[in-house]
């Protein structure tokens, strides 16, 4: 009787090495595929990051070679040198008024055609970073986390209006805020129930 209870008193002890021996490996598994996920998230985001921070330095070099007021008054001062140009030329080769007109209104428009197609090609330039940016927004948009996905797809439409600055950035905001709350350090359920004894 006594080697059946010992037996016994064996059998129970290693099923209880075994269930605490496997939930402790489950467990630290599970521990560790958390931590991949917030190693990827964390990848992810700083690829958004710095492709964002790209389609930005593009724009505003886009913006400041191209289209800013100093850019257009150049183009202006350009076509209206070319125009003169070009009927002064066309007056000493023996033109009338209207030829030398002529002339230099075909002159100034050239001069504008090739500047309008260099900042065709220049704003084309924007579409890298773009293209970078919808990449990296196509894993975060599939997180498990809800708000990772939700500003992500918000940050990925304000990249869509560049120009609109307030947008882009509080949209950057937003995701930054939901990048830091799902890589947080998860607190462990003791934790959680000391912190909550605490504020209470």
């Amino acid at each position: 009787m006594e080697s059946l209870i010992a037996l016994a008193s064996s059998l129970v002890s290693g099923a209880v090495i075994a269930v605490l021996a496997s939930w402790l490996t489950n467990r630290a598994r599970n521990r560790q595929d958390q931590q991949e996920e917030i190693g990827a998230l964390r990848v992810q985001a700083d690829a958004m990051t710095v492709a964002v921070a790209e389609l930005q330095g593009a724009a505003a070099a886009n913006r400041l070679l191209w289209e800013g007021p100093a850019e257009r008054a150049r183009s202006f001062l350009l076509a209206t040198l070319a125009y003169f140009g070009g009927a002064a030329r066309a007056r000493i080769a023996g033109g009338t008024d209207l030829q030398s007109g002529l002339v230099g209104m075909g002159q100034a428009a050239e001069l504008l055609s090739r500047d309008r197609r260099a900042s065709r090609q220049n704003a084309a330039a924007v579409r890298e970073p773009l293209t970078r940016v919808a990449t990296a927004a196509a894993t975060l948009m599939h997180s498990t986390d809800a708000a990772v996905a939700a500003t992500t797809e918000q940050l990925l439409n304000a990249c869509g209006d560049v120009e609109n600055t307030e947008r882009l950035e509080a949209a950057m905001e937003a995701f930054g805020q939901a990048v830091r709350a799902a890589t947080a350090p998860r607190l462990s359920w003791w934790a959680r129930r000391r912190a909550a004894r605490a504020s209470s």
